[in-house]
C-alpha cells in the first residue's frame, strides 16, 4: 500500500526541515512524499531542496528504494488549493497530509497505521494528536484523543483531527476535495461530508500519530473570528439546524484536551 503524504508550505524556513525528515525518518518502504511550496519568499524553497536531494543519495536510497518526493514551487491562494494540487498529483492509495510546521509522532507512524487500514480494510482512518508548545516541542500544550466514531458526535460538532487522518484516494476522487472558497474550515466541510453524509469505513487507531506546533492557521488567535464565521457557514450549508449551537459544541469538545495536558 502505497502511502501519499503532502505538506503544503509557505514561508516556514524555521520549521520545514523538521517535517520533511520526520517523514524520511518513516519505517514504512512505500511513502510518496510530495511538498507544495507557494512560491515562499524566504529560505523554505532552499531547504526544500536541500532535503529533496538528500532522498537521492546512496545511504538513503539504499535504506529506502520505494521513497519518493517530488516538489512544486508556484504561487497559490491559499493552503486548501494547494492540497487540492498534491492530491491530484499523488499516486498512492492513501493520501494524508502533514502541515508545515508539524512532525510525524514517530518512526513507526506510518507502519501502523498501514498495518490497522490492513487490518480493518478500513476507507478513512483517525488517531490521535498533541498540540505542542511552538518553541519547546516537547510541552504538550493540548492533548487531543480521537475517541470513538459515531456519526452523532459529528451533529454535536466533533470531528477528528485533521492531519491524523488517512483517507483512501478513491474516496476523496469521488466525494470530492477541498472547497477552495473556505480560507480556513475547507477541512471542516470536508470531514463533515465524509463522516456525516456518507457511510463510509471508518477505522479510530488509539495512539498519537502528530506532534502539531501552536500557532497554525486555526490556532491563531487573530484568525479565531474568521474561524467562527466559517464554521458556522459550514454546518449552515450541510443543513445543520442549529448552527450557532453546534459551534459552540465543537469548541466544547476541546476543553478536556486542554486539561488532560496539564498532567502530561
Amino acid at each position: 500500500m502505497k502511502i501519499s503524504i503532502i505538506t503544503s508550505c509557505y514561508n516556514r524556513e524555521a520549521t520545514i526541515r523538521d517535517s520533511i525528515r520526520s517523514v524520511m525518518a518513516q519505517d514504512y518502504p512505500d511513502i510518496e512524499y510530495i511538498v507544495v511550496d507557494g512560491a515562499s519568499t524566504d529560505k523554505s524553497l532552499d531547504i526544500i531542496r536541500e532535503e529533496e536531494e538528500r532522498t537521492k543519495d546512496n545511504y538513503f536510497t539504499a535504506s529506502h528504494p520505494m521513497f519518493t518526493m517530488k516538489v512544486i514551487s508556484e504561487p497559490d491562494s491559499g493552503m486548501y488549493e494547494a492540497l487540492n494540487k498534491g492530491i491530484r498529483m499523488a499516486t498512492g492509495e492513501v493520501i494524508a497530509l502533514l502541515h508545515s510546521d508539524d512532525t510525524l509522532y514517530d518512526s513507526n507512524t506510518i507502519s501502523d497505521i498501514v498495518s490497522e487500514m490492513e487490518r480493518t480494510q478500513c476507507e478513512f482512518l483517525y488517531a490521535d494528536g498533541l498540540f505542542v508548545d511552538a518553541e519547546n516541542t516537547d510541552k504538550v500544550v493540548r492533548n487531543w484523543i480521537g475517541g470513538r466514531y459515531r456519526k452523532w458526535k459529528v451533529r454535536h460538532g466533533w470531528l477528528p483531527l485533521h492531519p491524523t487522518c488517512y483517507i483512501r484516494r478513491d474516496v476523496m476522487t469521488r466525494l470530492g476535495l477541498y472547497d477552495e472558497s473556505y480560507r480556513i474550515a475547507a477541512d471542516t466541510d470536508l470531514l463533515v461530508r465524509y463522516l456525516l453524509e456518507n457511510d463510509l469505513r471508518v477505522t479510530y487507531l488509539k495512539r498519537y500519530v502528530v506532534r502539531m506546533r501552536m500557532g497554525g492557521l486555526s490556532t491563531d488567535n487573530s484568525r479565531r473570528a474568521r474561524m467562527w464565521r466559517e464554521d458556522i457557514r459550514v454546518y449552515r450549508s450541510h443543513g445543520f439546524r442549529h448552527v450557532t449551537l453546534t459551534k459552540i459544541e465543537k469548541m466544547m469538545w476541546k476543553v478536556p484536551q486542554f486539561i488532560m495536558a496539564k498532567f502530561m
